[in-house]
């Protein structure tokens, strides 16, 4: 397998309180198959071949530390939950000396693998694009950010569904919410972000958009299997992930692993 680029670090978001989870653990700590759902999505991304790895914490933030362990995690503290963007505002001062690209990934997508990871940091290094997201295409795609295209194939935009038109609601190539980002331009759009948008937060969505407006190369890469980019937000989602892991086992996946 080709090495992934020299100087990649990652982001893990990791800061949400998981509110529809019935637990009153933090939604990355949250068990699946006896692990909390942080340690998939870090053992794939250590997998990866990456080793600088920050994690923005917040809620009950003592529980995300012990379930990370002893793992070469560093910290960062998000007092108050003001969107994606603003996690990764926190995560910036940890990553100024960056050089390589930077890894975003949600902490309760517990099914990417290693290799789709370092697959993302290979295409998006290969095509000098300020960033690269993974989407995937699902048949139900309510509650996700979804995927705007130009008329080239192009993608210009991820609109949230909060703030989506009825016509964007239709699209079904949704975010995962990883993404590769060349980190020069995405510690310049991080002051650039506002708050302007239907929840009040900082989205980090928003950056792709300034991409595309600022000319610079916007790529996406579509995973086969949805599964391994989903998110749990609900106990029935949690059950659905739990079985996806087992049949993605079964047929020689890394899921997990």
């Amino acid at each position: 397998m080709t090495a992934i680029p020299e100087g990649s670090a990652a982001i893990i978001l990791a800061a949400g309180k998981g509110t529809r989870m019935q637990s009153e653990l933090p939604k990355v700590a949250v068990l699946l198959g006896g692990r909390p759902l942080i340690r998939y999505v870090l053992d794939a991304t250590f997998g990866a071949g990456l080793d600088r790895v920050v994690a923005v914490v917040g809620y009950r933030r003592d529980i995300v530390a012990e379930a990370i362990g002893s793992l070469p995690v560093l910290l960062a503290v998000q007092e108050e939950q003001r969107g994606t963007g603003h996690a990764v505002m926190m995560a910036a001062p940890f990553l100024e000396d960056q050089s390589g690209p930077v890894v975003v990934l949600a902490g309760d997508i517990p099914l990417i693998r290693a290799a789709t990871i370092a697959e993302l940091l290979r295409h998006h290094a290969g095509t000098g694009a300020a960033v690269t997201v993974l989407t995937a295409d699902l048949s139900d795609p309510s509650g996700y950010g979804r995927i705007v295209r130009g008329p080239d194939g192009r993608v210009l935009a991820i609109v949230e569904e909060k703030d989506a038109t009825a016509e964007v609601r239709l699209i079904r190539e949704i975010n995962s919410s990883i993404y590769a980002f060349d980190w020069s331009f995405l510690s310049n759009a991080l002051g650039r972000l506002t708050s302007r948008n239907a929840q009040g937060e900082y989205y980090l969505t928003d950056t792709l958009r300034m991409a595309a407006l600022d000319g610079r190369i916007v790529e996406a890469i579509k995973v086969t299997e949805p599964s391994e980019v989903s998110g749990v937000n609900t106990v029935e989602q949690l059950a659905e992930l739990e079985a996806a892991r087992d049949r993605m086992d079964g047929r020689g996946g890394e899921a997990g692993r």
